[in-house]
């Protein structure tokens, strides 16, 4: 049996940031020993269902993570090797603002069992941080990036691009400079306006005018040349790595395989079922004193929704999907799975191929991921 993959929601930051949809709130004060029992009642919850399999990774996600006591993380660590057992090259990853607060408990989170560090830097120069709504400026962001490099194992960072007038020039020079930092995964996000957000009452507003779609097409390749070129290629749409530095909790997600979510709005795949924690931190705290875990909805998957989704998620990767594999594990015939008259359609036009049975979507068609892959994933799926 794959190992399994364990997600631990973190809900606080010290500020909203205007483009972000996350599950994140600002509190005054955070009593950190009643979030440390509930975020314990939470996860016995699911090792009760799991218990016996093997972990292959924790991922620490928020919020902002790192604003998490180190004592709690390492609690965390413990609990979860008690519940199950871990992978004997278990990744653990903890999401990272870049300020110089929170570099200071790099150390200490690198102690509690943190391997992997994942820093929210999002942009080297401070107009565009300060844009962005960020806390941190630039230098107090490299600062974090170095403290990092000395503690972690691993070490990742995100940037957002195709932001308002930005140009393929100055895009390269800053892309260039982050391959320079010699990290072995970025996470490279184009900004989207998601509903809900400031950014999204801007527009509205005729207050910001986001980058035209044909633009932010030709700096998604010039994203996937250079990283190409500097050895770190893209294994998914937004995610470079280097070969064997790949986030393998994120490829638990990609590749369909079992993973439980716990804290406020965390969403589990597990037995076949899909669970949904209370979204909003005191709901999720109430519900763990009534039923003794966060779970808002489960509900089982219908062998239909769990290849749809299997389809979703594949195919975002460079890897692609094996219809083959895909067929025997849900029972259904691959042209259930794929449409081949479609697929052989897009193939014509060069957006996806076959490669050693495997159906891969090209460079060309990855700018184009939604649309294909509402094309390519026969509705009929989505709704068995």
């Amino acid at each position: 049996m794959e190992p399994l993959a364990l997600y631990i929601h973190w809900p606080f930051c010290l500020a909203k940031c205007p483009y972000c949809d996350f599950n994140s709130h600002v509190r005054d004060r955070v009593d950190v020993a009643a979030w440390q029992e509930a975020l314990l009642a939470d996860m016995a919850h699911e090792a009760s269902l799991t218990g016996g399999r093997t972990l292959g990774s924790i991922f620490f996600g928020g919020g902002t993570p790192s604003l998490m006591p180190p004592q709690l993380v390492e609690t965390l660590l413990s609990a979860a090797a008690r519940h199950w057992s871990f992978a004997p090259n278990i990744e653990i990853t903890l999401e990272a603002n870049p300020s110089s607060v929170e570099a200071a408990r790099f150390a200490a989170l690198a102690g509690a069992g943190v391997n992997r560090v994942s820093l929210g830097l999002q942009a080297l120069d401070d107009e565009t941080l300060r844009f962005l709504g960020r806390l941190h400026d630039a230098r107090e962001g490299l600062a974090a990036l170095e403290v990092a490099q000395r503690h972690f194992a691993r070490v990742s960072f995100d940037l957002i691009y195709a932001r308002p007038g930005q140009t393929p020039e100055q895009w390269q020079a800053e892309l260039d400079r982050a391959l320079g930092f010699g990290t072995g995964h970025l996470s490279l996000y184009q900004l989207t306006i998601e509903p809900g957000t400031r950014f999204a009452t801007l527009v509205r507003e005729g207050k910001l005018e986001p980058l035209d779609d044909d633009a932010a097409a030709d700096l998604f390749t010039l994203t996937r040349d250079m990283t190409a070129a500097a050895g770190i290629p893209a294994y998914e749409i937004s995610n470079h790595a280097r070969p064997g530095e790949e986030s393998r909790h994120n490829l638990t997600y990609w590749r369909y395989g079992d993973y439980v979510g716990i804290g406020p709005g965390a969403h589990g795949r597990r037995l076949a079922q899909a669970t949904v924690r209370h979204r909003k931190p005191e709901n999720w705290l109430a519900a763990i004193d009534r039923d003794g875990h966060g779970i808002a909805e489960q509900r089982p998957l219908a062998l239909g929704e769990q290849a749809s989704e299997a389809l979703l998620m594949g195919l975002r990767l460079g890897e692609g999907i094996d219809l083959a594999a895909l067929s025997k594990r849900f029972g259904l015939p691959q042209e259930a799975l794929i449409d081949p008259d479609k697929a052989r359609f897009y193939r014509d036009l060069g957006l996806v191929s076959e490669i050693h049975g495997r159906l891969v979507v090209t460079p060309r068609g990855m700018p184009l991921l939604d649309a294909l892959l509402g094309e390519l994933v026969p509705a009929e799926l989505v709704t068995a």
